[in-house]
This record gives C-alpha cells, structure tokens and sequence, in this order.
C-alpha cells in the first residue's frame, strides 16, 4: 500500500474514531521499529523530565501523566492507560514543543517528533 493511501486511511479512521489494523497503521521508514539511547545521551531537558517521571512530580504541564493512547502503533500494544506522556521542554518553543517521554510498566521511551518515532531509553544498572 502506498504511504499516501495509507496516511489517508489513518486520518480517516482517526476522525472516525476507529483504529486502525496494525498493518494499516503509520509506520516511519516503512517499519514500526524502535530505537535505543542512552539516558545519559539524551538531551538535558529529557534528563530533567525523567527525573521529574521517578520522583513523581511536580511537572510544568497541565497535560503530563495523562494517558498516551498509543493511536500511532509504534509501541508494543497494551491496555489503555498503560502508557503516560510527559512533556520535555524544547528550549525556545512557545508550546509543549514535540519532543516527549512516554512511560509504562517501568519502560521510558524518548520521542523528538512527537511520536513519529520512538526510541527505548537505556539506563545504566
């Protein structure tokens, strides 16, 4: 299936409410595979912002610790609310900016485009 026809059906089944079959589901690079980094190669908001996720909190945004659907696929399938997002500052951004961390089940997991692609954070024992 083309990358055209298949965005066209993710927005028309997103706008319905509906998700989207795996194979349907937007895949970067034409794979839903993800990455690694190491936490200590991550940027020092996204540092920050992990800290915050393991202390639980305070956050700076409103939207931090709500449920990440997951609606991109990228993730392994879990239940609803097994995923939190938390939001990592982009310096000179007037909003949230793109860059995020999703957590679940005690996996992190760094996004630097809002959600296009994902990369597991490695921590040193």
């Amino acid at each position: 299936m083309s990358p055209l026809i298949r965005i066209l059906f993710l927005v028309v089944f997103t706008l319905a409410g509906g998700a989207l079959p795996p194979a349907l589901a937007f895949q970067p690079n034409g794979k839903n595979a993800i990455g690694t980094i190491a936490a200590t190669a991550l940027p020092p908001e996204a540092r920050q912002t992990l800290a915050l996720i393991k202390k639980g909190g305070p956050f700076p945004y409103n939207k931090d610790g709500t449920v990440f659907g997951n609606r991109e696929r990228i993730l392994p399938a879990k239940p609803r609310g097994h995923y939190r997002e938390y939001t990592v500052k982009t310096p000179g951004a007037k909003n949230r900016g793109a860059r995020r961390i999703v957590a679940g089940g005690g996996i992190y997991y760094y996004t630097d485009d809002h959600y296009a692609s994902f990369k597991r954070i490695q921590e040193s024992p």
